[in-house]
Order: C-alpha cells, then sequence, then structure tokens
C-alpha cells in the first residue's frame, strides 16, 4: 500500500527535507565525535553516532541514531572538562525555556514570573501550569 519499493534512497530522504521544511521544521545533521548520555547509574556512550537536530516553532529536538556502549557512571570523566560543567550548571540555573513561560503567561493571561513560577512547580509541564493558573 505505501512502500517506498522502488524509490532511490536519495530521492527519498530529499523529498523528506523538503516536506519538513514545508511544516516549519528545519533539519540539521551535526558532526559529532562522540555523544554521552547519563543516567542515575550509568553512561551511555555513543561514539560513530549520526545525530540529527530538528527545530519546530522554536523547539530543537535532538535524535541520535548508532550503537551506544555502556560504562559505569563516571569512569570517562577525566575530571578537565569545564565547558561540559558550565553548559550544565547555565542550564541548570535556565531549567524553564523564555518560550515556554511566554506561552503559559500568554494563555493563563498572567505575568511571565508568575508563569515561571506555575512552571517550576510543575517541573516544565505547560498544560499543568496553565491550569493552575487559571
Amino acid at each position: 500500500m505505501f512502500g517506498g519499493g522502488g524509490m532511490n534512497p536519495r530521492k527519498m530522504k530529499q523529498m523528506m527535507k523538503q516536506m519538513m521544511k514545508q511544516m516549519g521544521i528545519d533539519v540539521t545533521e551535526l558532526d559529532a565525535e562522540e555523544v554521552v548520555i547519563k543516567t542515575g547509574d550509568e553512561e551511555l556512550v555513543f561514539s560513530d553516532a549520526q545525530v540529527t537536530r530538528m527545530d519546530a516553532q522554536g523547539q530543537e529536538t535532538y535524535q541520535i541514531v548508532g550503537e551506544p556502549e555502556t560504562r559505569e557512571l563516571g569512569a570517562g570523566d577525566d575530571g578537565g572538562d569545564e565547558s561540559v560543567e558550565s553548559v550544565e550548571s547555565a542550564e541548570a540555573a535556565d531549567a524553564i525555556p523564555a518560550d515556554d513561560v511566554a506561552i503559559v503567561a500568554q494563555r493563563a493571561g498572567v505575568p511571565e514570573d508568575e508563569a515561571r513560577e506555575a512552571l517550576e512547580a510543575e517541573d516544565g509541564d505547560l498544560a499543568a501550569a496553565i491550569s493552575r493558573l487559571e
């Protein structure tokens, strides 16, 4: 019914990119050397991954394709990567995106500081924050 049976993969990729652009989604391939995902007790390390960034209405989404290695938490730390630490602390300080605050403030008809407080109280859940304020 819906197969890409005889379609050229390159042409298929080009069509998908064009469709996404028409929907307002910007797709960018990143040249990543390594991707590390830290969980509570381990790290997933993608050494040769394909990373795609999709930007839709200001919301960035990353897709990682590859086979990860699993290692114990902290096993790959060399203690000298201050740039990662500063990015993590910056993200923690600004955990609620400004776009989310603006959306909640507009939908609930409240000032942005109230919207931010509601989002923080609801762990960033937009719908729950709006419900809290209405």
